[in-house]
């Protein structure tokens, strides 16, 4: 089996409108790192391009010596700007073969599936991880058609035939009870909010996510 640069198993998204703007995006991408997320992603739809660039920067200095890679989502200005290690990317952003074209071989790229179309890209595509949502409505997107359980299923059995080693993720509306189920349908990891920044600790809370998760592929194995 080939080993994947991504360690997809806990995806922690700084989610500023999701968040607030007014708390320390430093400290809480700090408090998931040290309870055990594997990859952090920033993602920020609506501020002006330089404060986007100076959060980015804030959150990867947060996370310098820590071994927990950041992507930005969307935003590959910003991503280059701020030298992390890579970014998340969906049909409405630039061509993943631009991206890895920008960012070169190293660079973490992420992509979202929503539906066939963009599981045969994922398929075709030079990435490192796929991400499919959203299984449920969430505070921080509302979904007008989730697609639950079953539907990530069949996107990600689409995936897997063709690309048995690609970590496939799950997202939207994920929290500790749904990480178990998810992973049993199919997911290598689950990407998540609200499960780690809405709750009082988030260190704590994203310590119980990664060994639900541990746990979850352990039974699948």
């Amino acid at each position: 089996m080939a080993v994947s640069k991504v360690d997809y198993r806990l995806n922690a998204i700084v989610d500023v409108d999701a968040i607030g703007h007014g708390r320390d995006l430093g400290e809480l991408a700090l408090a998931a790192a040290r309870g055990g997320a594997t990859i952090i992603q920033y993602r920020d739809k609506n501020s002006p391009t330089r404060s986007m660039v100076e959060r980015a920067r804030t959150i990867h200095a947060a996370l310098k010596g820590t071994g927990v890679p950041l992507v930005v989502n969307d935003r590959i200005d910003v991503a280059l700007a701020a030298g992390v290690e890579g970014v998340h990317v969906g049909r409405e952003d630039m061509l993943v073969a631009d991206v890895r074209r920008l960012l070169g071989p190293d660079a973490i790229i992420g992509l979202t599936v929503k539906n066939e179309a963009d599981a045969r890209d994922a398929i075709e595509a030079d990435i490192d991880y796929a991400c499919i949502g959203g299984l449920f409505e969430t505070p921080a997107k509302h979904n007008l058609e989730p697609i639950g359980f079953e539907g990530f299923r069949r996107l990600a059995s689409i995936i897997r035939e063709a690309k048995p080693d690609l970590p496939v993720g799950a997202i939207a509306g994920i929290d500790l009870a749904r990480t178990p189920p998810a992973i049993e349908a199919g997911a290598d990891g689950v990407a998540v909010i609200s499960a780690i920044f809405r709750q009082d600790d988030p260190q704590a809370a994203t310590a119980a996510l990664l060994v639900a998760v541990n746990a979850s592929l352990e039974a699948r194995a």
